[in-house]
């Protein structure tokens, strides 16, 4: 029998890579597709996808907490006017630092060589452990034998956005997932009605931008969605006039005909998350609206809070914040930045406290009395501090990123302590500091993950949200 031969054009023809990958259901987007989704992945390439593959999961452990609130204050707030009392400093005001304090110090903007420049506000013992706090924050005082205030955070970034990008993401690059983010991509959410990561502003815009909350190189369902302070939460989720629920049901059922099969011919997950995306911005067309209505709040809770509820501000997105938990939301991140006084430095901070203090207060005070601040996890804080030196004549603080203060309170939190150390002026950590990666790696303690093994696969490296860095912070621990 004379042997068969063809040619290359042929042997191409017959095994050609497109029948390799496709027909032989070996494609590298099905492989990355279970790594990323497991067991969702394997129903979903049977033609079964879940109803909900954002489900909740086990994480590697008992988590203490099964919800975060964190609410990030933009801009930095001055540790040095409002949690870290420095009477050395003030003592020393309006004469020059030590010369051997500036050694390789960076400051974003003033010569280091400024004066330095004295707390603001007088400072005054509060709670059964008599914690020191300014004046201008009345409210927050009320709570703290529920707080751990620590006083010795620091981080590398000393401008905003890569400093905000840091804090979310454990880098000040950007494209990499965020806090929320990764606690999504880990527990799931127990709401199938909104999304399990909510983000929420109020004042200006953040430097960092959509990086603070996004999935960077995870799968885009596990991004925050942020919801507008008025009219629909999320942009065009109402109908448009004459469109009504049964033509939108035909014609989001036909569209997710169409992902399926796309689905199983590429297996490309951004095509999972999007046919979920749809489906949950349906249910959210009932569910939002309940969610933005407060007329049955008791008018004891909005004036705890100090709401009015046509008026979107920072106390509107506390409350809001309660709610979105009460609903099986997973993550929900405020936003509120108004920090940033290089100058007018008395003004601003009075003006930014009143804004805040009562509504932050009254968050914690809330979730306390209704039994859901033991598995709560609720944070206080922004990028990075203020320097003791002044800034302009003696009205303005720079930023500085060697010492920060910032507060914590809820499930598996030590309360009524204060944690960390600063120099008398302020200025350097002494005593227990606190990196970035540590802070995260002891929220996802708290959230029940090995922050080393909750790790995604991209560009042949396992990431994770630490970097490879990060302990566990034993010592603010319950």
């Amino acid at each position: 029998m004379e042997p068969i031969t063809i040619s290359r054009t042929e042997l191409r023809q017959l095994v050609s890579r497109r029948w390799f990958l496709r027909d032989c259901g070996v494609s590298l987007g099905a492989m990355a597709l279970l790594s990323v989704l497991g067991g969702r992945a394997a129903a979903a390439l049977a033609g079964s996808a879940p109803a909900n593959p954002l489900g909740p999961r086990q994480p590697h452990f008992k988590p203490k907490a099964k919800r975060v609130i964190y609410m990030f204050q933009a801009g930095a707030p001055s540790h040095l006017d409002l949690f870290d009392p420095k009477p050395e400093l003030g003592k020393r005001s309006g004469k020059l630092p030590p010369p051997e304090l500036l050694k390789d110090y960076r400051a974003a903007f003033i010569n280091p060589n400024s004066a330095l420049l004295g707390p603001k506000f007088k400072f005054a013992k509060h709670g059964q452990a008599g914690t020191e706090i300014a004046e201008l924050l009345p409210k927050i005082s009320e709570i703290l034998d529920d707080v751990c205030l620590i006083r010795s955070m620091h981080t590398d970034a000393v401008n905003h956005a890569p400093a905000q990008i840091m804090m979310n993401t454990g880098s000040q690059q950007f494209g990499r997932p965020s806090l929320g983010a990764w606690t999504l991509y880990g527990l799931g959410t127990e709401s199938e009605n909104l999304p399990g990561y909510v983000v929420l502003s109020s004042a200006n815009g953040t430097s960092g931008g959509a990086s603070n909350w996004g999935c960077g190189f995870l799968p885009t369902i596990y991004a925050g969605v942020p919801f507008r302070s008025s009219g629909d939460p999320v942009l065009y989720l109402s109908n448009p006039k004459g469109f009504d629920d049964d033509t939108q049901r035909a014609s989001l059922d036909a569209l997710k005909k169409l992902n399926q099969l796309a689905l199983a011919d590429y297996h490309d997950p951004e095509t999972l998350a999007r046919i979920q995306n749809y489906e949950m911005a349906y249910r959210m067309q009932s569910s939002a609206p309940e969610l933005m209505d407060f007329s049955k709040e008791p008018k004891h809770i909005l004036e705890m809070y100090g709401v009015d509820p046509a008026k979107p501000n920072f106390a509107r997105n506390c409350l809001l914040a309660r709610r979105l938990i009460e609903r099986g939301v997973r993550f929900v991140q405020l936003f509120h930045e108004a920090w940033d006084q290089h100058g007018d430095l008395k003004g601003g901070l009075t003006r930014n406290c009143k804004e805040t203090d009562q509504a932050s207060a009254a968050l914690v005070k809330d979730l306390k009395q209704r039994g859901l601040l033991e598995d709560t996890l609720v944070i206080w804080g922004g990028e990075f501090g203020r320097t003791p030196m002044a800034q302009g004549t003696d009205d303005g603080r720079d930023h500085h990123n060697r010492s920060y203060s910032i507060w914590m309170t809820g499930a598996g939190i030590k309360r009524g302590i204060v944690y960390g150390e600063t120099d008398e002026l302020g200025f350097n950590v002494v005593r227990d500091p606190i990196h970035v990666h540590d802070l995260n790696a002891t929220i996802l303690h708290l959230l029940g993950f090995d922050h080393t093994k909750l790790t995604y696969r991209f560009q042949g490296r396992d990431f994770r949200l630490t970097d490879v860095h990060g302990e566990v912070v034993k010592g603010i621990l319950a």
